[in-house]
């Protein structure tokens, strides 16, 4: 049976259609739940109450949320493009899936151990933009085309400052491959070890990106209702909304993942002596995650000029200087060899 799944093409296929729902299922499970937390926190800090009438707490509110948009009647706009109109939230959906075919959760359980695994996140995400640039210009409605444009002019802008803050962990690290760059943060110091002590700046820069780039609040300007109608989704209902929600959610989980793999050491103990495992990359992803919805409710939104002046003019600059420091102290070997961890061995 073994010989079956490993030496044949159709037992390949099937293991490789079972890792991909083995990774695929839980993560939607963990959206909804995540979704919940995320209202529930909101709800929290403006002391409401929050869901609590759909299960126990109102546990099961998202899952009676997702029911809800199945089973609503699907509007099409007069005048849209209709094989684009629905091809748009398809392409937010898949990219947002295929993204997690090279997280890893824990050593070794990774869907496709990527040697360029950051250049194929960084792609794929790249690819996203597209599927919001499609949507608001099918929907036949200059609101939905005005919050696509600015929604592909944030992410552009912000995607450049996470690849010259990811570069610096490429340059202390030699690899674009997870494991690697997370047995190089494992040491004997345990979370003091880690990417976020020599990458400090970095990691504020970073997960205010993330923000921008996954148009989470404060930066949710592509979706502002006051000026635009909930932007480049406006036109959508049931299904094909649901399609993009669930994109965008993705889309800050593996924010979180990728900031638990770069920074936080993925699945290791921050505490030597104690096992490394997938608890703690689901840990650190929740706390992740938490940080996220508690800027969303106490941050005020900003202006879209100042979103774009920060992005260019702050973050940008900042983040290329950094990448020619970083590469000074690894060519050096300063401060320990904290900044050239494959020179050293971790």
């Amino acid at each position: 049976m073994v010989e079956f799944f490993t030496t044949t093409y159709l037992g390949i296929a099937l293991t490789i259609v079972g890792q991909c729902f083995l990774v695929l299922i839980p993560l939607l499970v963990a959206l909804a739940f995540l979704m919940y937390a995320d209202r529930k926190i909101w709800a929290a800090v403006q002391m409401r109450r929050g869901p609590n009438v759909v299960g126990v707490f109102g546990v099961l509110q998202s899952f009676a949320d997702f029911l809800k948009y199945i089973v609503k009647e699907v509007v099409v706009p007069a005048g849209a493009d209709k094989a684009v109109f629905f091809l748009a939230p398809m392409i937010s959906f898949v990219m947002a899936v295929i993204a997690w075919v090279a997280i890893p959760f824990n050593d070794g359980w990774v869907i496709s151990n990527l040697n360029v695994a950051i250049l194929y996140i960084f792609a794929i995400s790249s690819l996203e933009v597209y599927g919001v640039i499609m949507g608001g210009w099918a929907s036949n409605s200059k609101y939905a085309f005005l919050g696509s444009l600015r929604s592909a002019a944030q992410m552009i802008s912000y995607e450049v400052s996470i690849g010259l803050i990811i570069i610096g962990v490429i340059l202390s690290t030699g690899s674009m491959n997870f494991g690697d760059i997370v047995a190089a943060q494992d040491g004997d110091y345990g979370l003091f070890s880690w990417y976020w002590l020599p990458h400090f700046p970095m990691v504020v820069l970073f997960f205010i990106s993330a923000l921008a780039e996954t148009n989470r609040p404060p930066f949710d300007l592509p979706e502002a209702e006051s000026e635009l109608v909930a932007g480049y989704q406006v036109e959508y209902s049931s299904t094909p909304f649901l399609l993009f929600m669930i994109g965008e959610l993705m889309a800050v989980v593996l924010m979180c993942a990728l900031i638990s793999l770069l920074f936080f050491g993925g699945w290791l103990s921050p505490i030597p002596g104690l096992p490394d495992g997938i608890f703690w990359m689901i840990a650190k992803m929740s706390v992740a995650f938490f940080f996220f919805s508690m800027i969303k409710a106490i941050t005020p939104r900003y202006r879209y000029d100042q979103l774009m002046r920060i992005g260019w003019k702050v973050f940008l600059p900042f983040s290329l200087f950094w990448v020619v420091l970083v590469a000074f102290f690894a060519q050096y070997g300063a401060f320990g060899g904290a900044y050239a961890r494959w020179a050293v061995g971790g």
